[in-house]
C-alpha cells in the first residue's frame, strides 16, 4: 500500500502494471493481476491524512483526484437522512470514487499502449458497499449489490446492461476457468455465467445467498440473507434488542449527525434500528430498495417470506451453517445466545 502511494496514486498503478506485464511478455506467459486501489476506503479525499501527501518518509505521496465534488452536487442515497453533513461526507466520499476511478484508467492505459486490451478480460468490482450505515458490513441491498463491470472485446458487447439476472462474488471463479476453457474443479461454489457475458440468458440464477460474520473491529454480528430479483429476506441472530451494533462506517460525520438530529423523529428510529435491528427483515426492493419499510409481519408478503426462508433454511443445511439451529429456532433468545458464543469462541471476536 505504502509502495502505491497509500493505494491513492493511480499513475503507480500504472508503472507496476506495465512492469508486472512486461515480466510476463518475458517470460512468454499469460497473466493474472489483481490491483486494489484503497479508494474509496475512509478517510475520503479531504478528510484524509495531510501526511500522505507531503511524503515525509520519501514513502511515495497520495495525490488528489482528477475531479473532486462539492456538498451542492450531491443528491443523498434514500437509505441515509438528508443533511448537510452526509451530503458533505458523500462528496468527499465521490471524491475517492473518482480518484479510484483514476487508478482503473492508469492500468486500462497500460493494456492499450501495450497493444493487449482485445485480448484481456478486465473485471472492475467492489467487495462491499459505500462505507454508511445500512451499506457496509450489512446484508442489505446497498450492502451486497456492488459494481461489476467486464470487458472483453471478443466475447462481450460493449455497453450492453444485464440487470435481470443475479450473479455472486463466489461464481468468479468458475466463470473465469469457463472463459479460458477449463473445468472447474468438483464441488466448486459458485457457477460460470459466460452465457450472460455473451448475451443470453441462464436459468437457475434467480436467488443469492449472502452472509456477515466479524467486523475489522472483531465484534461478531452473524447475519444471513437471502435475496430474489425483487425481494430480500435477512435473519440476524445477534439481535436481542440490547446489543448494540457498531461498524466503522459509523465514524464519519453521516452518523454523528443523524444521532445529532433529536429533533427529526424519522432520524432518530432509523438511528435506533440500526443500532439494534430486529431478528428478522424482508424488505420488497423493487418498491423499497432502500430496506425503510420492514414487512416481515405484513400478511400480504407472507408467502414470499415462507418461500425465502425455506430456501435459506435449504441453503444453510447444505453449507453446514453453524448458525442453523439459531435460525431453526429464531423465536428463541437461547439459541441467540449459544450463537453469540460459539462465533466469539471460533472468530475470536466479543
Amino acid at each position: 500500500m505504502n509502495d502505491l502511494g497509500h493505494g491513492r496514486n493511480p499513475a503507480l498503478y500504472g508503472q507496476y502494471t506495465d512492469a508486472f506485464i512486461n515480466q510476463a511478455t518475458a517470460t512468454g506467459k499469460p497473466f493474472f493481476l489483481m490491483a486494489n486501489a484503497h479508494d474509496p476506503h475512509r478517510p475520503f479525499y479531504g478528510n484524509d491524512h495531510a501526511e500522505w501527501y507531503q511524503d515525509a518518509t520519501n514513502a511515495p505521496s497520495a495525490v488528489a483526484p482528477s475531479a473532486t465534488f462539492s456538498a451542492d452536487q450531491i443528491t443523498t442515497p434514500g437509505f441515509l437522512a438528508d443533511l448537510p453533513p452526509v451530503r458533505q461526507e458523500i462528496a468527499e466520499y465521490y471524491s475517492s470514487v473518482r480518484r479510484a476511478d483514476d487508478t482503473v484508467g492508469a492500468v486500462l492505459d497500460v493494456l492499450k499502449q501495450r497493444q493487449i486490451e482485445q485480448n484481456t478480460i478486465v473485471i472492475f468490482l467492489s467487495d462491499n458497499g459505500m462505507a454508511f450505515p445500512f451499506a457496509k458490513t450489512n446484508c442489505y441491498l446497498h450492502s451486497t449489490k456492488t459494481p461489476w463491470i467486464m470487458r472483453w472485446p471478443a466475447q462481450i458487447k460493449p455497453g450492453h446492461v444485464d440487470a435481470e439476472h443475479i450473479i455472486s462474488g463466489i461464481d468468479l471463479m468458475p466463470t473465469l476457468l469457463d472463459a479460458v476453457g477449463l473445468e472447474a474443479p468438483p464441488g466448486m461454489d459458485g457457477f460460470s455465467f459466460m452465457p450472460l457475458l455473451q448475451g443470453q440468458t441462464q436459468k437457475g440464477r434467480d436467488l443469492v445467498f449472502t452472509q456477515f460474520h466479524q467486523t475489522a473491529g472483531k465484534r461478531n454480528y452473524p447475519m444471513r440473507c437471502v435475496q430474489s430479483a425483487r425481494y430480500g429476506y435477512i435473519f440476524n441472530p445477534w439481535s436481542n434488542g440490547t446489543r448494540v451494533f457498531k461498524n466503522e462506517a459509523q465514524a464519519g460525520r453521516t452518523m454523528q449527525s443523524m444521532r445529532e438530529a433529536t429533533d427529526a423523529a424519522d432520524i432518530a428510529r432509523r438511528v435506533e434500528f440500526f443500532l439494534y435491528r430486529t431478528r428478522e427483515e424482508l424488505y420488497d426492493f423493487s418498491q423499497d430498495p432502500d430496506a425503510l419499510n420492514n414487512l416481515i409481519d405484513d400478511p400480504a408478503h407472507a408467502n414470499e417470506l415462507n418461500r425465502l426462508r425455506a430456501a435459506l433454511d435449504t441453503w444453510m443445511e447444505t453449507t453446514q451453517d453453524p448458525a442453523l439451529e439459531a435460525y431453526r429456532k429464531r423465536s428463541s433468545a437461547v439459541a441467540s445466545e449459544a450463537l453469540m458464543e460459539a462465533m466469539a469462541v471460533t472468530l475470536g471476536g466479543e
